[in-house]
């Protein structure tokens, strides 16, 4: 009985050690990760003990036991050492701290990881920076993708120039114009050569009527720098449809240029419109103030340039995602500045539009003339989200002035919603999220919403 509690005694004690020297040794930082092929498949074991070696000159037979060895207690086996953990090297803390990066990344030996370890427990600058080198080998994931965010130039150039201004800085009215091409392009420079050939279909409004025009990725290239080369020619630049013909429409300029290409547009015509954009960007830069107002024709109407470069920048956006939808890519609205202006452009064209419809018969008739710059009966467009705000329609003539105080009625929006009802990519019953007043006068404007849209 003696014996039994003495063991135990030394049982609890040897335990007791043990708890000591795990908390005198605890760690401030957790082990690095297991290397991606470390399954545990090999287990360390401590080395097996060696056979006892028979001397060769000793060949006489063993002599038979004693009664008493015969009959005593087979000895106690002596208990296995533990295994001693690798000793940690002696190194300087110059060469603890370039040890980081392959601890972190557990490339380290053995000898290694325990010296950085034992380092890490009193050293707290290395201990912070393992930290944050733990923290950003969690964000190694090889599944995450590699593509570029489409708005890193822009974040990158907004950056660059919030430090230092450019000299000579383009006008506020052509930063859309700017910012979407250069988003449009850097799509176009991650598509492989067969995805220029990609189908698109090209959506808009005619009329009462949805229509469409199957092209390609590099159709709509061409289409978007022919119609560009109205902004060119009205600036004195090059046309790049060759023919110089001001007065003709869109439509008209991009049917004659891919009538005229002798074979399918392929990834060239990438470059040509790319120079082009910027050659319209350095123009309008270096014009000065009183180009904002030069009149840019587009064959039965006119735009201000400022306002036509707004136009440009819209279109751009919108079969940008035309293409990236074509090839699978992910593509964002613009910024919410940006795409304000747009809405803006638009809901300013509204009355116009209307009067139009009205004068062939797809708008009901005018119910109170005022004489111009009288606010008469109007429709509040809500657009809500990016780029929102708050217009009010002209709904009798678009010399009239929308006003709050003779509403009619009111319509609620999505930003982007709107500009896709603008675009002719979902049709009027598809686009009011909120109705409320004289259906007739929404009806009216939302149809006239839509007939802004074209090739």
């Amino acid at each position: 009985m003696s014996g039994d509690a003495s063991d135990g005694h030394d049982g609890g004690g040897r335990e007791g050690e043990g708890r000591d020297e795990e908390v005198r040794g605890a760690r401030r930082i957790p082990g690095p990760r297991a290397a991606a092929d470390d399954f545990d498949l090999a287990p360390s074991l401590p080395p097996l003990p060696e056979p006892p070696v028979t001397p060769a000159s000793d060949t006489s037979a063993p002599s038979p036991p004693s009664p008493a060895e015969e009959h005593a207690p087979a000895p106690t086996p002596e208990p296995e050492p533990p295994v001693a953990p690798p000793s940690a090297p002696a190194l300087s803390h110059r060469v603890l701290k370039a040890l980081l990066g392959a601890w972190a990344l557990a490339a380290c030996s053995a000898e290694e990881t325990a010296a950085v370890e034992e380092h890490l427990t009193g050293c707290a600058p290395c201990a912070d920076e393992a930290l944050r080198l733990r923290d950003a080998v969690g964000l190694l994931h090889t599944d995450r993708s590699l593509d570029l965010d489409p708005l890193l130039r822009s974040r990158v150039i907004e950056g660059c120039l919030g430090r230092r201004p450019a000299r000579i800085p383009v006008p506020v009215w052509a930063a859309p114009y700017d910012a979407e091409t250069a988003r449009l392009d850097a799509l176009l420079s991650d598509i492989g050569d067969s995805e220029w050939h990609a189908p698109v279909r090209l959506r808009w409004f005619e009329g009462e009527r949805a229509v469409n025009r199957k092209t390609t990725v590099a159709g709509v290239i061409g289409h978007l720098m022919t119609v560009d080369g109205l902004v060119s020619t009205a600036l004195g630049l090059d046309d790049p449809t060759g023919s110089g013909e001001r007065s003709r429409s869109p439509a008209e300029r991009t049917e004659t240029y891919w009538a005229a290409a002798y074979r399918p547009l392929t990834r060239a015509v990438r470059g040509p419109w790319r120079e082009q954009s910027h050659t319209l960007i350095r123009t309008v830069s270096f014009a000065g103030r009183g180009v904002a107002e030069r009149s840019v024709p587009y064959g039965d109407f006119a735009l201000p340039l400022q306002d036509s470069m707004l136009d440009r920048a819209f279109e751009c956006w919108v079969h940008g995602g035309d293409i990236a939808a074509a090839v699978d890519y992910p593509y964002e609205a613009p910024s919410p500045t940006h795409l304000h202006r747009m809405i803006d452009l638009s809901a300013r064209m509204l009355p116009a539009a209307l009067a139009e419809r009205r004068r062939t018969g797809l708008a009901g008739p005018a119910r109170q003339v005022v004489t111009a710059g009288s606010p008469g009966r109007s429709l509040h467009l809500e657009v809500e989200g990016l780029g929102g705000g708050d217009w009010y329609i002209a709904l009798d003539s678009p010399a009239a002035v929308g006003s709050p105080d003779h509403t009619v009625a009111q319509v609620a929006l999505d930003g982007v919603e709107f500009c896709q009802l603008v675009a002719g990519h979902i049709s009027p019953v598809e686009a009011a999220a909120g109705q409320e007043g004289d259906r007739e006068a929404i009806r009216d404007v939302l149809s006239a919403a839509a007939s802004l849209s074209r090739l």
